[in-house]
């Protein structure tokens, strides 16, 4: 169910955010309440939000509508229901007196077109709507890409038919009820009085043609209704909430007209191991106490395996080196980008008689303690 919060709320930014900003921000949230987490039923519903507030504000167009006229705008900027047209006026909510308020944007579309003056609006067969869908995958694939298969259920040509609407042997013709114009005038009554109107003809849905006899298998649309598996080959790289375009895997045009896309949402599981941003991974690994004072080389993790890293003499708990090339795939391109290795210098618990004696041989060979009170004169 959609939410009535409003979207920068829900990431915690300003409405002066750059998108770097809402990326943050979403990341932050997401790997928060990332229902593989194994977090409350309002986790689920946060997490649900926080990507319905990030679809909107990340997508430049919906959040220019959203700023202007709230979430129908941004729905309608999505190709949604609601529209943005007219301040996001919906005319379907209001009927009154047995005025028609439907049919006003048609109306008001004819005014600014040009329709009452005659001529057509004849459009053709109209292309295939677009589809979204989403997959998860793990942080592990999302190095290396993986191939998914999702099962969806769209519209597809008429495989009796071959997406003509007609029955076997009959004729595509032009259409009686608009004379192959395909539009019809229709007077209604509305606020504005009762005034003549060009609408689509709905018999041939505006193309001007339509089968003599239409294909008893879709009716003539020429389409059907049908579950496919889709196979979606998601690269290297990918990051939480990108999205991939699979040209034509949409739902199939009438009558011939090219199919829509289909865009498929990525959600990446957050790693145990690796913090991400971008391209550069940051990991902490443990050192022993003397192999930060002697220096050593140790073995870290990295995205496609294991590296070495040399550890200088006097390494500071918390320091943190740069492996140039050992951080995420960069997606669509040559490379990686880098790891952030930070150091922790674990101190035993528990010390042999020997370990101990020598721990104190060096505390007396490294000076004197700090005199008394000397945090005081440091103001501290």
């Amino acid at each position: 169910m959609p939410t009535s919060r409003d979207y920068y709320d829900i990431l915690g930014v300003g409405k002066d955010a750059s998108v770097a900003d809402i990326k943050k921000a979403y990341r932050k949230l997401a790997h928060k309440y990332h229902p593989d987490k194994g977090g409350t039923k309002e986790d689920e519903r946060k997490f649900k939000e926080v990507q319905e507030a990030y679809e909107v504000l990340s997508d430049q167009q919906k959040r220019s509508a959203y700023d202007q006229f709230g979430k129908t705008g941004a729905q309608g900027a999505g190709g949604g229901p609601g529209g943005a047209g007219f301040g996001g006026f919906n005319p379907n909510d209001f009927n009154a007196q047995g005025f028609d308020f439907g049919n006003l944007g048609d109306i008001f579309e004819q005014m600014f077109t040009g329709g009452f003056g005659g001529g057509t609006r004849q459009r053709g067969p109209s292309r295939g709507s677009d589809l979204q869908m989403t997959v998860t995958i793990g942080f592990d694939e999302a190095v290396k890409g993986t191939t998914k298969e999702l099962t969806i259920d769209r519209r597809t040509t008429c495989e009796t038919c071959g997406g003509t609407g007609a029955a076997k042997g009959a004729k595509i013709v032009t259409c009686e009820r608009c004379g192959g114009q395909g539009q019809v005038q229709v007077t209604r009554r509305t606020v504005l009085g009762t005034m003549a109107q060009v609408t689509e003809c709905p018999e041939c849905h505006g193309e001007g043609k339509r089968p003599e006899k239409p294909c008893p298998d879709c009716g003539g649309e020429g389409r059907k209704q049908k579950k496919e598996t889709l196979t979606v080959e998601i690269p290297p790289g990918i990051d939480e909430g990108q999205t991939i375009r699979i040209q034509g895997a949409g739902e199939a045009g009438q009558r011939g007209a090219p199919s829509g896309h289909a865009y498929v949402i990525v959600h990446v599981k957050p790693s145990k191991m690796f913090e991400r941003n971008g391209f550069t991974l940051g990991v902490t690994v443990p050192i022993s106490f003397p192999q930060a004072v002697l220096g050593d080389r140790v073995e870290v993790p990295t995205a496609t395996g294991k590296t070495e890293l040399k550890i200088s003499a006097g390494t500071q708990s918390g320091e943190t080196f740069t492996i140039k090339g050992a951080g995420m795939p960069k997606l669509n391109a040559a490379g990686a980008g880098d790891l952030k290795v930070t150091v922790h210098v674990s101190v035993p618990k528990k010390l042999t008689a020997e370990e101990k004696r020598l721990v104190e041989e060096l505390g007396k060979k490294e000076g004197p303690k700090p005199k008394k009170g000397f945090l005081d004169k440091l103001g501290l």
